[in-house]
């Protein structure tokens, strides 16, 4: 049943329920409707908020005038003979006067309420003296009958309940029952209709948990939320069996959440009600997981003799469990009910179930681990290893939940005090890495310090240490410097099978490109050689995409289409990660993004795969989704602590700020990045905030800041080592040194941007080499082929900002070639473009380009005319803007002389005298 607690509403004195807007609205259309007589029976799981919905609708009838009289079955009543009729009418009955009723009625209900002796009347008369005692009162305000659990009301109560609700119609009176489903309640085919409760959506459903409980943890909560499915009363509860310390994610929690009272009550009465040999059955499927029929079967006969499938037909009729026969299996219908099936039984009787479940599942060596794991009380290398080996397994399929589970529990079966330690560490590491619960992973290091520790202990127990560190005050330099040794005082010879050394390495590989210097490099390639070929494929693959790719990328992209063409079967959460951040870098992004959203939405898995996302969205000009992204990415870290992690997330808000004109915003975010990444040698995260600076200088037009941002990134005719970023800016270098009369510089930039092949890693690329070619070209006619033969890539149409740049790019060129036609084509595709991204400042620079191809202009609302040509009409606004002659002339390809006669005409016929005054004059402008 839904908690009575409920959420309220400031604009009424009626309290509200969660998510319930729809039912509400559903239930009184069916209550007031002549074709259901205006009687409702509402049904759903225990919990799932019926009771609330009934106090609801009751409050609402109250303030409305009607008069509500309320009833609810109880398990202890159900044999009492008109027990619930009693609860419903007696305040009438008290507020009757006797002779308003006819002799028999009277005599009739006395008798039945209660309040005479006699002899009992039938049925038949005690219904129609109900119904004309309702009737009655009904005569002086509407009146509502609220009958709760109906499944367990007297049978003699039902059937005077199914009589009034059928005569219904026509009265002022209505009828609003609720019963649990799978079990009928007597009343069933009286009430005119029927209206399931279903679970709560995610969004109420996390509403409800952050309202009853906003101390608990984010993983916790997605625990919680995964068990309760939408069910209210276990999202209110579940978190409440727990400790404070389970709350706050500061210690572990039990594998299954246990039940408090009132889920015991109201899905542990379910199970109560079934028989013995039912109860033992059902024990197994419950801990069998699967719901195999076929192991089901095999393990109950083991368990009991006689024992078969037949015995389920109980819970089955009552609606706990249901027999799939197209599948093969038996499923609990809520997990709550499974989890009340656990709780009722004892340690002895799981013990002897898992027991004979790793009997009957020996061809199934990893379930049978679990199954052993769980029936053993004494230690047990054997059963360790199986497990630690299972949980291995399961990991990369994605469960990494039940890795954890599984290395925990082998560590508690080791009788070695080095291989429990091994096995500790590595749940630590898990913790940290899949679910980002750092101060829990801190704990059962803890736990294993004593215990010794060989290398792979080390390596799991250092990174969760440098995890840490980065995430707190710590360094890059010491991260790497503490990794590092403890990788190569590990064995290298089985890299590609040993789990420890490669989550080392591929932590290793973050630092490095976090830091972005030679000095964290070097090391890490000197052990990338020493691997030779045992280095696993995605790694190097990784490495050559990430690390420095304008020199190693190209090399690698044989194996990495691989890679993508396997994408779409890999179950690994950490392989679809890491593939997709390959492929992501070099611009391969079809079908990564729908194997990241295969990624396990929750813990630090979630928060490494959404910058993923972020990039692609940004890239393919969904900008909206990628504010949306990073906003959530944004809060996710802030939840869990990722500190370093949540940069990336602000570089992209930063970005799209920029790319929208929003440039005090974007510079603020790009101070504070470039501060915290120069304060812990974090340079990747300093060349990310130039970019943004780029941006918004290139946006704003002032070419001179955007070159001096880009060259800080990679100086002109360089693309610098360990710096991914540099082969972002390669055509804003190129442009902002053609803007500032830096015609070498620029030549060098191409130069160097085709000796590196870099136009052979993406249609992307090749689309911006050969647009900052052109925008190097001295002669019209060979910038305009180049332009032409940027704009022929094929598929460059999925990355509509870079194809918009280059685009405005070719028709201000064409303009600048007298080539006017061809010029605003391409001018105002560019306009459509970032018009539809949003992107303002580059909107006003295409739109001025267009002017300038031959848009007229007049004063608008004068008595005269005022026109300027386009080329003056241009100028007047870039020195209205606050740009000087000089940055005007970088701007237009004209000499800071021309401009200042274009001024000089422009200022007479506007009738004004300085630049102070250009901006109110342009104001009374408007497009012819």
């Amino acid at each position: 049943m839904q908690p009575s607690v409920y959420m309220a509403d400031v604009d009424s004195d009626t309290p509200q329920v969660v998510g319930r807007a729809g039912d509400v609205e559903r239930i009184e259309g069916l209550l007031g409707s002549v074709e259901s007589g205006g009687a409702v029976l509402l049904y759903g799981d225990p919990g799932v908020g019926k009771t609330a919905l009934l106090g609801h609708l009751a409050h609402r009838a109250l303030a409305a005038g009607a008069r509500v009289l309320r009833a609810a079955g109880t398990e202890s009543e159900k044999d009492v003979e008109y027990a619930a009729l009693n609860q419903l009418l007696f305040p009438l009955w008290e507020e009757t006067d006797p002779q308003e009723l006819d002799g028999a009625h009277r005599e009739a209900l006395r008798v039945a309420l209660g309040f005479g002796e006699g002899a009992p009347a039938e049925r038949y008369l005690v219904s129609n003296a109900a119904l004309v005692l309702l009737r009655r009162a009904a005569a002086a305000a509407p009146v509502l009958l609220v009958v709760d659990d109906i499944q367990v009301v007297d049978r003699a109560s039902a059937a005077v309940l199914k009589f009034v609700a059928r005569r219904l119609a026509g009265s002022s009176v209505t009828f609003l029952a609720a019963s649990r489903k799978g079990r009928g309640g007597c009343v069933g085919s009286g009430v005119g209709a029927e209206h399931e409760v279903l679970p709560l959506d995610e969004e109420a459903a996390r509403l409800l948990v952050g309202a009853a409980h906003p101390d608990l943890a984010g993983q916790v909560t997605e625990c919680v939320l995964a068990v309760a499915q939408g069910n209210p009363l276990a999202l209110v509860e579940l978190p409440a069996a727990l400790t404070g310390p389970q709350r706050a994610g500061l210690e572990r929690r039990p594998t299954a959440l246990p039940l408090t009272r009132r889920l015991i009550q109201a899905f542990g009465s379910c199970v109560a009600n079934l028989p013995e040999r039912t109860r033992r059955v059902l024990l197994v499927p419950a801990l069998e997981g699967t719901g195999d029929l076929t192991v089901v079967q095999r393990a109950a006969r083991r368990l009991d003799d006689g024992a078969d499938l037949d015995d389920l037909e109980a819970a089955e009729r009552d609606g706990l469990v249901r027999i799939e026969e197209n599948d093969h299996r038996v499923t609990f219908r809520h997990p709550l009910f499974r989890a009340a099936v656990i709780d009722a039984s004892t340690s002895a009787e799981r013990r002897r179930v898992h027991s004979e479940l790793a009997e009957v599942l020996r061809d199934r060596p990893h379930q049978r681990a679990w199954h052993l794991g769980e029936a053993c009380v004494e230690q047990d290398e054997d059963v360790a290893a199986l497990l630690e080996d299972t949980a291995h397994r399961v990991l990369r399929r994605g469960d990494a939940l039940a890795a954890i589970r599984g290395l925990t529990k082998a560590a508690h079966l080791s009788p070695g005090a080095a291989d429990r330690g091994r096995r500790l560490a590595a749940a630590a590491y898990l913790r940290t890495d899949a679910s980002g619960e750092l101060t829990m992973a801190s704990r059962i290091l803890d736990d294993a310090r004593p215990l010794g520790s060989d290398d792979r202990a080390s390596l799991y127990s250092t990174a969760v240490a440098v995890h840490r560190m980065l995430d707190g005050d710590g360094d890059i330099d010491t991260a790497h410097r503490m990794l590092l040794g403890a990788i190569e005082k590990a064995d290298l010879t089985h890299a590609t099978c040993d789990p420890a050394l490669e989550e080392a390495l591929y932590l290793l590989l973050m630092l490095c490109t976090l830091g972005g210097r030679e000095e964290l490099w070097s090391p890490f390639r000197t052990i990338v050689d020493r691997l030779g070929p045992d280095v696993p494929c995605l790694l190097a693959v990784n490495v050559a995409t990430q690390g420095d790719p304008a020199r190693t990328a190209l090399p690698a992209l044989g194996d990495l289409e691989k890679l993508l063409t396997d994408l779409p079967q890999e179950t690994s959460p950490a392989r679809i990660t890491r593939i997709g951040s390959a492929g992501i870098a070099v611009d391969r992004v079809t079908g990564v993004r729908d194997a990241i959203a295969r990624v396990p939405s929750r813990g630090r898995r979630q928060i490494v795969t959404l910058p993923l996302l972020c990039t692609e969205a940004f890239l393919a000009g969904r900008w909206d989704e990628a504010a949306e992204l990073a906003d959530h990415g944004v809060r996710l870290c802030k939840e869990h602590a990722f500190e370093a992690v949540s940069w990336y997330f602000r570089y992209y808000k930063a970005a799209i700020a920029a790319a929208r004109g929003e440039a005090r915003s974007a510079e603020e975010t790009a101070d504070a990045m470039a501060l915290w990444g120069a304060s812990r040698g974090a340079r990747h995260l300093v060349t990310l905030a130039e970019h943004v600076r780029v941006l918004v200088a290139q946006g704003e037009g002032d070419f001179e800041r955007a070159y001096r941002h880009a060259v800080a990134i990679s100086p002109a005719g360089e693309l610098a080592s360990y710096t991914p970023v540099a082969l972002l800016v390669i055509g804003d270098t190129v442009e902002a040194a053609v803007r500032t009369q830096r015609p070498a510089e620029a030549a060098a930039h191409v130069a160097a941007a085709r000796h590196a092949r870099i136009a052979e890693i993406s249609s992307r690329r090749a689309m911006l080499v050969d647009a900052s070619a052109a925008m190097a070209a001295e002669a019209d006619e060979e910038a305009i082929e180049l332009f032409e033969r940027a704009l022929s890539h094929p598929g460059i149409q999925q990355w509509p900002f870079c194809l918009a740049r280059v685009t405005l790019a070719y028709g201000e060129r064409l303009r600048k070639a007298r080539s006017t036609t061809d010029a605003r084509a391409s001018l105002s595709a560019a306009l459509a473009t970032f018009e539809l991204l949003g992107a303002r400042p580059w909107v006003e620079r295409a739109r001025r380009s267009l002017q300038a191809t031959g848009w007229m202009v007049k004063r608008a609302g004068g008595p005269e005319s005022v026109s300027l040509t386009p080329q003056e009409l241009e100028i007047a606004h870039l020195a209205a803007s606050g740009l000087t002659n000089k940055q005007i002339a970088e701007r237009l390809y004209l000499s800071p002389r021309t401009v200042g006669g274009h001024l000089g005409r422009v200022f007479p016929k506007l009738g004004i005298t300085s630049r102070a005054a250009l901006r109110d004059a342009l104001t009374g402008l408007a497009e012819r």
